[in-house]
């Protein structure tokens, strides 16, 4: 719900009513993951999805009718194999969809849609499996851990709740949590569906070379926050990068040392020049990123991995480094490098192989693992 932030708080302000169906769990190969949602005002407006289109029309039916109800429920769609034309998944999965009927008087989504709305870190933790008078309650979260609302069952459901929405927010993301209705985590009565609504992630690009335009324009598609950054000013211009939210002339390894990165950052160095290259990936490979890609040659390569240890970086920090940077697509062009380099950042992000699907018989959408509160 939080990716419709936008516009629904928009909805709220306007003091409209509408119902929000939100994807709460997946099995097989489903279209969308837990957090995706399609919203339903009452004259019949809608925005976004939770499958891709292929039970957006019986979704809409059900949020018109939780809106004259005023009730929350939980409805699955699967795969129909008597007929191919009834309401299904055409995939093969499944899917969860909780819907609930919202107003200015629900005060935690508000505040939660109203926070992200101004790109503010925030977590909704809604129930979204359990006994039917706790479906769709909520309570807000902040990353200093304060609160809005509660799930209305026990303090220590409370508690439990917040620890694991706030854990979910330290790494800005989306999962469901499994609890027992008196607040214990062990699986039992509630699922709990977690929404982080975060900051985009960055991405430094370290190199203002044409590849660089390219990389910056992928950067914003796979909707990252993206930086270009390189020490000779003559280069780093407004001109070259229109598409990057920031510019920076600095030395890669200064500006590294004093910008904010966190386990989400996506580190890109293009200047394959052992003056740059080397004091930056010294930095870059001991902070806990998500992702350091290197270009260059594979004799440029080598040189450098000699260069680095020389430097003191040891055999555990070097087999971090992504070198030479990208996925083997044959790639020639900036805009075709761009993509390779992309490919390979959602490749490490989401676990994949770089394989082709076709013949490989690995899963199309993988499950993440999620962080547990202590």
């Amino acid at each position: 719900m939080l990716d419709l932030a936008g516009q629904l708080h928009e909805w709220i302000e306007e003091g409209r009513e509408f119902a929000v169906a939100t994807v709460v769990a997946v099995g097989g190969s489903a279209p969308r993951p837990p957090g995706a949602a399609l919203a339903v005002r009452a004259d019949g407006t809608v925005i976004g999805s939770v499958s891709g289109g292929c039970v957006e029309g019986a979704v809409y039916d059900l949020c018109l009718h939780a809106l004259q109800e005023g009730e929350t429920l939980v409805e699955r769609f699967g795969y129909s194999d008597e007929d191919a034309f009834a309401v299904g998944l055409t995939c093969g999965g499944t899917i969860d969809v909780m819907i609930t009927p919202y107003d200015a008087g629900r005060t935690a989504p508000a505040t939660a849609l109203s926070a992200a709305a101004r790109g503010e870190p925030v977590a909704l933790a809604r129930v979204a499996r359990g006994p039917a008078d706790l479906l769709g309650r909520a309570v807000l979260v902040r990353p200093d851990g304060s609160h809005e609302g509660g799930l209305g069952s026990t303090p220590d459901l409370d508690r439990t709740a917040i620890r694991q929405a706030r854990a979910l927010l330290d790494t800005g993301r989306t999962g469901t949590v499994e609890l027992s209705e008196d607040g214990s985590r062990c699986p039992g009565g509630l699922t709990l569906l977690v929404e982080s609504a975060v900051p985009p992630p960055r991405m430094i690009v370290f190199g203002a070379i044409d590849f660089a335009a390219a990389l910056v324009r992928a950067g914003k598609l796979l909707g990252h926050h993206v930086t270009v950054c390189d020490a000779r000013p003559v280069f780093a211009t407004r001109a070259r990068f229109p598409d990057a939210d920031e510019i920076v002339v600095d030395w890669p390894h200064r500006y590294l040392r004093a910008t904010e990165t966190d386990g989400r950052t996506v580190l890109c160095v293009l200047t394959h020049d052992a003056k740059f290259d080397v004091p930056l990936l010294t930095e870059a490979l001991r902070l806990p990123v998500a992702y350091v890609g290197a270009m260059g040659s594979r004799r440029t390569h080598q040189d450098r991995n000699r260069r680095l240890r020389e430097a003191g970086v040891d055999e555990h920090e070097l087999a971090r480094l992504r070198s030479p940077i990208g996925l083997d697509l044959g790639a020639r062009t900036p805009e075709e490098t761009a993509v390779s380099i992309a490919a390979e950042i959602v490749a490490a992000r989401r676990g994949g192989t770089g394989l082709p699907l076709t013949g490989s018989g690995t899963p199309i959408h993988r499950t993440e693992q999620l962080p547990q509160a202590v």
